[in-house]
């Protein structure tokens, strides 16, 4: 029986073909689904469309709805159709009547997008903890490895002096620019949707600053029909944070990848970090950080896969906009374990010293020479001319010892405590506390 069935439902090709991979989704959003209708039950009280009694069975109910959840005692029955139904159902039936009251003011549109914004919130809460995590790990090995020069590149051709706490760095800095970009995700996913209903509001007298306030929302949808277009919008935005994110791991597994390999021989991991082969002895792949480039790859095309749902998607709600969830529910998860692994891995990071002292990457060192020969007074373009041609006629020998970069950001100056503010300063801004504070208010009312 389905919530909206009257007397006959839809045929079973039908109904398997609609509902498609919505229950394995569906169990995710359980516990969010239960918060959800604990505010709208507290509310519906307010405004007189529950009783006193009515709202403390609903809320024991829900409670102990949502203890059985976070135990994986909760199931979603053969021949219901979803969580909202499930979760009403099994209210009505431990509790009667009080049970089907639930609903008033509300649509399976805006309770699923209720669900949704608490899930997307709780899983960028998840991505922003790890992501400061590996933050810090890459800061540490900055600072660890600022001395150990190493080759830089550009057209994948020897090109100036670099160092591993450039290098590290480097995607310590990136991090922080891919969270500014999850943090409009996390705005988007920060707005109360719930009393949209079906996108056109209610003529009940709902109040929904109400619901803001205790699940911990910073604002709310005003509008009802923005409110109901903000899926899909919210999921678009998700899936480019996500990419962001994902592009800076990409980057750093497809450098360790080339790093390992024995032509290069920077970097290494103990033995039980790589894999072997079945009929070579020596090898030691890097099949963890081969997997990371391939899944953030993956991760990367979330966003076209989610753009190309909403195209020519008119106003209002579509059952188009349930396929967003197979799209970036994998994606989050995905991401996630991109992140730990990550960080697992450069716990245990060795890296060469002394690589530049090699002759092999004495042209490395041209720049060097060029801006010396300036800084001693000799035009830029006579000093640039004077070192290639000592090139060409293999007579250039530069001191591989050290170099001389003093400016922001360079190899002398690598601003990790500046970068370090910047990561502070955005995670400060989601504000996470308030949300936990709300939602352990929200469980811990006495009904």
């Amino acid at each position: 029986m389905k919530l909206w069935q009257k007397k006959t439902g839809s045929k079973k090709e039908v109904e398997n073909f609609t509902i498609g991979r919505d229950p394995e989704f569906d169990l995710i959003l359980a516990p969010f689904d239960v918060l959800g209708s604990m505010a709208h039950a507290i509310m519906l009280e307010k405004i007189g469309l529950l009783s006193s009694e009515d709202l403390r069975v609903l809320l024991k109910g829900l409670k102990e709805i949502y203890f059985e959840i976070e135990k994986g005692q909760f199931k979603i029955e053969k021949g219901v159709e979803d969580v909202h139904s499930q979760i009403e159902f099994l209210l009505t039936q431990r509790y009667g009547e009080v049970g089907k009251k639930l609903h008033s003011g509300r649509s399976r549109n805006d309770q699923v997008l209720v669900d949704l914004k608490l899930y997307y919130r709780a899983a960028i809460r998840e991505l922003v903890e790890a992501s400061q995590e590996l933050f810090e790990v890459l800061i540490e090995l900055s600072e660890k490895h600022k001395n150990n020069l190493m080759p830089g590149y550009t057209h994948t051709q020897l090109a100036m002096p670099s160092s591993f706490g450039l290098w590290f760095g480097s995607f310590a800095e990136g991090l922080t620019e891919d969270l500014a970009l999850l943090e409009a995700a996390y705005r988007l996913s920060n707005k109360n949707p719930l009393g949209s209903a079906a996108g056109y509001g209610s003529s009940f007298p709902l109040n929904r600053t109400m619901t803001t306030e205790l699940l911990g929302f910073d604002d709310l949808h005003h509008n009802v029909i923005n409110a109901q277009n903000s899926r899909g919008k919210t999921e678009k935005t998700l899936a480019f944070a996500l990419s962001g994110i994902s592009g800076t791991l990409n980057k750093l597994a497809a450098d360790v990848c080339i790093f390992m390999n024995q032509h290069f021989a920077f970097i290494s991991f103990p033995d039980d970090l790589t894999t072997g082969s079945s009929i070579m002895p020596h090898k030691k792949n890097p099949d963890v950080f081969e997997l990371i480039r391939a899944k953030t790859n993956q991760i990367q095309g979330i966003p076209n896969t989610v753009t190309l749902l909403l195209t020519n998607m008119t106003t209002g709600y579509h059952r188009d906009l349930q396929l967003l969830k197979e799209a970036i529910f994998p994606g989050l998860d995905s991401l996630l374990d991109c992140l730990k692994m990550t960080t697992f891995m450069l716990k245990e990071i060795k890296i060469k010293e002394n690589i530049l002292s090699d002759s092999f990457y004495k042209h490395v060192f041209s720049v060097e020479v060029v801006n010396q020969l300036v800084l001693e007074g000799m035009p830029f373009r006579d000093a640039y001319k004077k070192v290639g041609l000592d090139i060409d006629s293999d007579i250039f020998s530069p001191d591989q010892s050290h170099v001389n970069h003093v400016h922001e950001g360079s190899i002398g100056n690598l601003c990790n405590k500046e970068i370090s503010d910047k990561m502070k300063k955005v995670i400060d801004s989601f504000k996470f506390q308030k949300i936990e504070k709300s939602l352990n208010a929200l469980l811990d009312i006495n009904p």
